[in-house]
């Protein structure tokens, strides 16, 4: 009984409606196989050395570019060595293709490899090429997304931040490395006039109101005296003259302690319930941000702030260290003071919050010296590092009394900030504050009130601190 549809059995003996399939002939693919290593000998190179073996006696010669002979961006890979037939072979042997039936048809062309979907051959990287396998690329690497971490510096064409890295030279300064860091934009260079003073805070015109009160009480108690001779006005003036200058003496030298302690008194705020645009003061750990640093004396690695200046006493009629400098006083000679961005991890809290001191930022650095060094003409044996720094930095010692002070905040450190919290998608940073910060008057220590800009940075001595967070 037949059947309007169709049918035919399957190889297992179902049947099935329709018609069978036609067998479709498979397009051509590409196969190679793996050389062997021959060692450079192309008598072990089977078929494909026979090619290249001279038949007229001559010696065999390297491969070389053939004069006359078409470029290739293909190359076979495993074949080291030509001779003078592979001229002829060049457009015989290019690439083999195998079809369904296991024949091989030869390519016209010379380009071996495989073939893009318009026949076209693929062009590959003429690089070092290892075991016989040829590197393809295939096109520009693409632009990364952005990862949301915050890092310090400007970033390059690809949106990654830029490294800064160097070599050692022989002695070991790291010139390039340094010089480029100081020339980073993420790095805050302090000047003189950034550092802190408990004088520079009082104001110019009750300093000199004081002064010309002064000298007009002297002249008249001078006048009394001579006229009258009664010394009560001489005396009273002397007296308030001396307690006046012995205040301003004892705010220049102990002015600074008053400062730390007022920043030590300071209650620590928690980050987690710390609003946007509140002053705060966070005490935690420091972790170095993508720009780190390096002392200049002791090359200290991995801080995230570094002083090293060196100070000259001026006797009478020896030079001045600068244009300001007085007689039997100490002036700055040299300045390197450096701050870039940090991270800081809230002891409160837990919480890690981006310290913006970089990019020029305001920044006041109460932090103690490191290392203090003293040297005179004669020394030199007894401080061969610092005469070594000091031929380094292009300094002449000459017969000058020197002293070196450094100090760093390096990574693991204890710091204590004080700035204003700002949140930035969820990103929690700690910025300069637009208003300077006032400290009172420290009655426990009789000092002046006291006017600080910026970040704030206390840290003590962090010589000794070998932990370093992960």
């Amino acid at each position: 009984m037949g059947s309007r549809y169709p049918s035919h059995q399957l190889g297992n003996g179902l049947f099935v409606s329709g018609r069978p399939e036609q067998p479709k002939e498979r397009p051509p693919t590409m196969s190679s196989t793996a050389m062997p290593y021959t060692g450079g000998d192309i008598k072990k190179s089977g078929e494909l050395g026979k090619m290249f073996i001279p038949t007229d006696g001559s010696k065999l010669r390297k491969s070389g570019p053939i004069p006359g002979a078409p470029s290739r961006s293909g190359s076979f890979a495993g074949t080291a060595q030509s001779g003078p037939g592979a001229a002829n072979a060049t457009g015989r042997m290019s690439g083999s293709l195998a079809s369904s039936g296991g024949g091989s048809v030869s390519m016209k062309k010379t380009n071996s490899g495989p073939l893009s979907k318009h026949g076209e051959p693929l062009k590959k990287s003429s690089g070092p090429q290892s075991g016989g396998v040829t590197r393809q690329h295939s096109g520009p690497i693409p632009v990364l997304p952005a990862t949301g971490l915050i890092t310090s510096g400007p970033l390059n064409s690809s949106g990654a931040p830029r490294k800064v890295s160097g070599p050692l030279d022989s002695s070991g300064s790291l010139k390039t490395h340094m010089g480029s860091v100081v020339h980073n934009q993420a790095v805050t260079t302090l000047g003189p006039e950034d550092e802190f003073s408990s004088l520079k805070s009082f104001p110019k015109s009750v300093l000199w109101l004081v002064v010309l009160i002064f000298i007009m009480g002297f002249l008249a108690g001078g006048f009394i005296l001579g006229a009258v001779h009664n010394p009560m006005l001489l005396i009273v003036v002397a007296v308030f003259f001396t307690v006046v200058a012995a205040l301003f003496i004892w705010n220049s030298c102990w002015g600074r302690r008053g400062i730390t302690d007022f920043i030590a008194r300071y209650p620590d705020a928690d980050l987690r319930t710390a609003k946007n645009g509140q002053f705060v003061k966070v005490t935690g750990v420091v972790t170095c941000g993508n720009v780190p640093l390096e002392s200049s004396f002791q090359r200290v690695p991995r801080c995230v702030y570094t002083s090293t200046c060196l100070y000259e006493y001026r006797g009478w009629g020896s030079k001045p260290a600068n244009s300001s400098h007085r007689c039997f006083t100490w002036g700055l000679r040299s300045s390197e003071r450096h701050v870039v961005d940090f991270y800081i991890s809230d002891f409160q809290s837990g919480l890690r919050a981006l310290v913006k001191t970089g990019n020029g930022a305001k920044v006041t650095p109460l932090v103690d010296d490191s290392v203090v060094i003293d040297f005179k003409h004669g020394s030199e044996k007894e401080s061969p590092d610092f005469v070594r720094w000091l031929r380094q930095k292009n300094l002449s010692s000459d017969d000058r009394i020197m002293r070196l002070k450094e100090g760093y905040i390096k990574e693991g450190s204890t710091v204590s900030v004080i700035g204003v919290v700002q949140r930035n998608d969820n990103v929690l940073m700690i910025v300069p504050s637009s208003e300077p910060i006032t400290a009172g008057w420290q009655w426990s220590r009789c000092t002046f009130p006291t006017s600080l800009e910026g970040i704030v940075l206390r840290c003590e001595d962090s010589s000794n601190v070998d932990a370093i967070p992960v």
